[in-house]
């Protein structure tokens, strides 16, 4: 093993007792130092702004939240039994005629999970309101 010495002399210290770094001083008054800024205009750090972010998040989370307690429970649309034959266009055609068949095929599907068009007789189809 080996080791580095050194001496307060090979750092530009010519005596050993001189601080190594300097020293911070108080002047009295203070107010004319430039330490803040004089047109009244915030300035405001990195961590600052992070810390502002963090509490629009949970000020804007915590009002969502809230907000749906108050709403209520939605009630589920009509529920149609799929007939023998049927086939999901005719339903979708036959309960939502304000929509395109494809889109109400689609509402159909979302409104009851549904990852193909395939149904089968007997099944239960809730059909979205509106």
């Amino acid at each position: 093993m080996s080791a580095v010495a050194w001496n307060p002399a090979d750092l530009g210290y010519a005596d050993p007792s001189v601080p190594r770094r300097p020293r911070l001083v108080v002047l009295p008054g203070g107010g004319e130092g430039g330490a803040a800024p004089s047109s009244g205009a915030l300035r405001i750090t990195r961590r600052g702004r992070l810390a502002l972010l963090a509490l629009a998040l949970t000020a804007a989370v915590a009002s969502g939240v809230s907000g749906l307690g108050g709403a209520g429970a939605v009630e589920p649309g009509p529920v149609v039994t799929v007939a023998p034959g049927q086939t999901l266009s005719e339903i979708a055609a036959a309960q939502l005629p304000d929509l395109s068949v494809g889109n109400a095929i689609v509402a159909i599907q979302l409104e009851n999970g549904l990852s193909t068009a395939q149904i089968s007789a007997g099944q239960r189809l809730v059909i979205p309101r509106g």
